[in-house]
């Protein structure tokens, strides 16, 4: 058994499995991925029912216990914290630290509790002329780290809360 916590107690899925009297490419039987997030709602399709941050932790619990069982040297996520914040948005960050003692971890986002936990922090970003657009990649100090974090903390005018918090994120 294993259990990742990503703040989302009352959980519950239950994966129905339907016979079916057509044949498909992948068998005869239909497979339905049902979800409940809270207590005393109904078990519904997933699609229809988790949100995005919902969709986002769970898409990341899924595949970190995939990579226990399996032998893959890099994983990429693109954005997988799309609709987190706050809290659970440094709980996946947690997760996926742990994930990179075992294998290389990509992480593409715009969250700084992702952000702060990378072994390596490269920014991607793009420069345009009057004939072209060019994205470019940097690998940043660890002065520019901070100074990155603190303005995905609180955008283009840096305040020295934001700093702080930066520094205190990356520690």
């Amino acid at each position: 058994e294993i259990i990742i916590q990503l703040g989302m107690p009352n959980v519950q899925f239950l994966f129905q499995i339907d016979a079916t009297e057509n044949y498909f490419t992948s068998g005869k039987d239909t497979v339905s991925l049902l979800f409940s997030a809270n207590k005393g709602s109904n078990l519904e399709p997933i699609k229809k029912v988790a949100s995005g941050g919902e969709m986002s932790r769970i898409m990341l619990a899924i595949k970190s216990v995939l990579t226990q069982y399996s032998k893959l040297p890099t994983i990429l996520f693109d954005e997988i914290d799309t609709g987190v914040s706050g809290e659970i948005a440094l709980k996946m960050a947690e997760i996926m630290k742990l994930m990179s003692k075992k294998m290389q971890v990509f992480a593409i986002t715009h969250l700084p509790q992702i952000a702060s936990k990378g072994n390596n922090h490269f920014k991607v970003f793009k420069t345009s002329s009057d004939k072209d657009t060019i994205s470019e990649i940097v690998l940043l100090t660890e002065e520019e780290r901070i100074i990155e974090i603190a303005e995905m903390l609180s955008g283009k005018n840096i305040s020295e809360s934001a700093i702080n918090h930066a520094k205190a994120l990356l520690n």
